[in-house]
């Protein structure tokens, strides 16, 4: 399934993304690292925008993402080819998490694939040292929708998350999308409650792709859904900052 957001990383590398990034935002267009290659832009509800690319230094399969919201950059991350969450970077508060390497039940993109399901059970640790475990599941419903062209499978998914003494964070569930050609999860339609009570239905499904040579590819400014979060404050990201906020 595809990682929440927002996570977190360290303050010198956030002020130079966060450089790169307004700089990209003057010259309306997103340019990856050096040695990467922006793949796709996605125009996504939530009023949010992702830029897709990889790196030729990273190993096969692994994929990197940057989500820009109204105020720009605010969000990276890295999968690998079975879409487990190696690196999940806030880029506003200068803090990241990252997997552990040993783990009950790594989450597998091919055996979503083959079998219609896929159960997990692994831990995160941020570079604050604290840990999170993550357990649920995704399971393929046989549906297919097509956005703007590209065929996508419907995925329903289950996820809780413990602190490291077992009490529960955070509750999420809902639907998510997934391509084989892309070989990753896109956000959908799910609820979430946290420890505090506090419960949210969000919406952050894909609109739009722009590939290569095609209009908005690598455009950073969101077009989905912004008057309304204009209206709810922060809107989707309400209940993931309540959960960062009781982290740090």
């Amino acid at each position: 399934m595809s990682a929440p957001r927002p996570f977190r990383f360290r303050p010198m590398a956030v002020a130079a993304w966060l450089s790169l990034a307004a700089g990209a935002a003057q010259a309306a267009g997103f340019t990856p690292p050096k040695g990467c290659t922006l793949d796709m832009t996605v125009q996504n509800r939530s009023c949010t925008v992702s830029q897709h690319y990889r790196c030729a230094q990273d190993k096969p399969g692994d994929q990197w993402v940057v989500y820009f919201d109204r105020d720009g950059a605010s969000y990276r991350s890295r999968i690998d080819r079975e879409t487990r969450w190696m690196e999940s970077t806030d880029l506003r508060t200068g803090l990241t998490d990252v997997l552990e390497d040993q783990a009950r039940d790594h989450a597998s993109f091919s055996t979503l694939l083959k079998n219609g399901r896929d159960d997990f059970d692994f831990w995160t640790r941020a570079d604050s040292g604290e840990r999170l475990r993550h357990v649920g599941h995704d399971v393929l419903t046989g549906q297919k929708v097509q956005i703007d062209g590209v065929t996508l499978e419907v995925t329903q998914f289950e996820l809780t998350t413990f602190s490291e003494g077992g009490e529960v964070l955070i509750q999420r569930r809902g639907q998510q999308f997934v391509s084989r050609d892309h070989g990753r999860f896109y956000g959908g339609i799910e609820q979430s409650s946290d420890w505090t009570g506090t419960a949210q239905e969000t919406n952050d499904s894909p609109v739009t792709f722009a590939f290569p040579g095609q209009p908005g590819f690598g455009a950073v400014t969101p077009e989905y859904d912004c008057d309304l979060q204009m209206v709810r404050g922060r809107g989707a990201d309400i209940l993931r900052q309540l959960f960062e906020e009781a982290r740090t």
